[in-house]
């Protein structure tokens, strides 16, 4: 118990019933035990930290949980419960937010899409679940329908299930491709507009022909309508990571869509031992704090929230414009991580630096930094992903590191 639990009980004790006099009261503070300082594991472990100048990267650890996500982290820590109950009782609470008939926290969006297929595949029937990823002879269909633009290396995802990708480019080539062993058509949303297909014409030939939809939204909030964008447009199945903007843990995610898929895909999730979801596992503790930080996503002043990051990159805009032969630019993506993000370019001839050597040099900086796209004599960031104030770091960083190469 911590000092300050102990003069919360101390004082509801005297409040409701004065148990505890001058003595009592005293004995209790002095003897209360100490927290022990907190351990500096990445120190400890020789563990690189860095400020995030690129955004919500899985391998940089995706982003950090705010305080509130940690707190239900903690709670849930402290409790048994069952499982199924948590996916139940949050999946409610999550599905009313995204507009979603149901909804269940999966371990990432990755699992999201392996599960949600699976659902699609087995339906309630346990001894399919249990028949995963071997399709021959149980009657299951086969097949996945998807873009050609669409097919990156998440496909493994859905192939995990024992099923093949049909690869299709025209809406003629989609049509002909569906047959009896169709079992899903999946979209890609961050590689919308490089398919000749769009979002609207998928469910549209989907629900003309009863198979089912999936989108694979990952990356792709904010803006935080997409949250919900998706299952309004008639998608089956939406698929989305957790520990990305929204800040929950980073090996959570989330499957929402039609009620009776979901309950399927739960089929193949852990507590269940027989299915090929079962290394898929996601604890109490993360189900919690996915909700809270969804929550606190769809809540959040997002437009109060987008001035400040337009802001905080001009101040780094400003000071590395001051360094001669500069030029900056910004924009922002249209797809995934859409954030502002600040494009800085300079002459060879006045600044003798690649924009990979530039990266490096602040990689083995201190503090270090991670910068976005490097290449040629470009370097690009956003301050999405820094701590409020971080942006300075950077700034004095980059123009150090600029003056220096000045030929």
């Amino acid at each position: 118990m911590q000092r300050r639990e102990v003069l919360k009980l101390v004082s509801a004790a005297s409040i409701i019933g004065g148990v505890f006099g001058p003595k009592q009261l005293a004995h209790a503070i002095d003897t209360a035990p100490t927290s022990a300082a907190a351990r500096n594991l990445f120190q400890e472990l020789g563990i690189r930290t860095f400020i995030n100048a690129r955004g919500t990267i899985t391998a940089m650890s995706g982003s950090l949980m705010h305080q509130e996500v940690l707190d239900a982290i903690q709670h849930g820590a402290q409790a048994f419960c069952m499982l199924d109950e948590v996916q139940d009782k949050v999946g409610e609470r999550i599905a009313k937010l995204v507009h979603a008939e149901s909804a269940v926290v999966t371990s990432g969006a990755f699992a999201a899409l392996t599960l949600g297929l699976a659902g699609v595949l087995t339906g309630m029937d346990e001894k399919k679940v249990g028949q995963l990823p071997h399709l021959a002879g149980t009657g299951m269909k086969t097949e996945v329908i998807c873009q050609k633009s669409h097919e990156i290396v998440y496909n493994k995802a859905l192939t995990n299930t024992g099923c093949k990708m049909i690869m299709i480019e025209t809406m003629d080539e989609l049509k002909n491709a569906i047959s009896d062993k169709t079992a899903l058509m999946f979209f890609l949303n961050i590689e919308a507009d490089k398919g000749q297909i769009s979002h609207e014409q998928w469910v549209e030939v989907g629900k003309q022909y009863g198979i089912p939809t999936m989108i694979d939204i990952a990356a792709d909030v904010p803006p935080v309508s997409n949250l919900w964008k998706f299952n309004d447009m008639g998608f089956d199945l939406v698929c989305i990571s957790g520990g990305k903007a929204m800040r929950g843990p980073q090996s959570a995610g989330i499957l929402m869509g039609r009620k009776n898929i979901i309950q399927a895909a739960r089929l193949s999730m852990p507590p269940r031992g027989f299915t090929i979801g079962r290394g898929m596992k996601v604890n109490k503790e993360e189900v919690l704090g996915m909700y809270v930080a969804l929550e606190k996503f769809v809540k959040q002043d997002h437009a109060a929230e987008w001035k400040s990051w337009e802001a905080r990159t001009d101040k780094v805009k400003k000071k590395v414009e001051a360094v001669a032969g500069i030029k900056t630019r910004l924009f922002v993506p249209k797809l995934g991580n859409i954030t502002p993000n600040l494009e800085i370019s300079w002459d060879p001839k006045t600044i003798n630096i690649t924009g990979d050597a530039l990266a490096e040099r602040l990689r083995k900086g201190s503090p270090s930094i991670e910068l976005g796209e490097a290449k040629e004599h470009m370097v690009s960031l956003t301050v999405w992903m820094m701590k409020v104030g971080e942006e300075d770091i950077v700034a004095t960083k980059l123009v150090e590191e600029l003056n220096k190469a000045k030929v």
